[in-house]
């Protein structure tokens, strides 16, 4: 795969960063619909039944409503091949319900690391590594 390829793939991935940071699901739901293959192959814990782009549109005002400040910090970006690698760092403060929690106003920082391969210029499968269990432990749901 070429190095046009890699930077086309880097600024597709940028792209859906950029509208994740905007906190508005709209936004995010119609990013989804543009760079994400509509059954793309999704492998990492989801809040939801739903599969393929539905399930990631799902999840993004489920994490509105419980983290209405949530933001999304990109550390790393790196592309080789038909693969993207990010590690991100998200931060909010549980304002709503989230995962059967009721609001605590505890403010939360987690890591991810997301791989993303390409096909056609979209994301068709997504490799996810989220800390839910440090999230879950500083909203108080698991013993520290």
């Amino acid at each position: 795969m070429s190095t046009a390829q890699a930077t086309s793939n880097k600024a597709t991935t940028r792209r859906l960063y950029d509208a994740m940071i905007t906190g508005d699901a709209e936004v995010i739901s119609k990013t989804i619909d543009e760079v994400v293959e509509p059954n793309v192959l999704y492998h990492a814990p989801v809040l939801t039944g739903a599969t393929g782009a539905q399930m990631l549109k799902q999840v993004w005002p489920v994490l509105l409503r419980g983290f209405p400040d949530l933001h999304v910090a990109v550390e790393d970006v790196i592309a080789e091949g038909d693969k993207v690698v990010v590690r991100d760092t998200v931060t909010g403060t549980h304002q709503g319900e989230y995962r059967g929690l009721p609001p605590t106003g505890k403010s939360v920082t987690y890591n991810e690391i997301f791989i993303l391969r390409f096909a056609g210029g979209r994301i068709a499968e997504i490799w996810g590594v989220v800390d839910v269990f440090s999230q879950m432990q500083q909203l108080g749901a698991i013993p520290a």
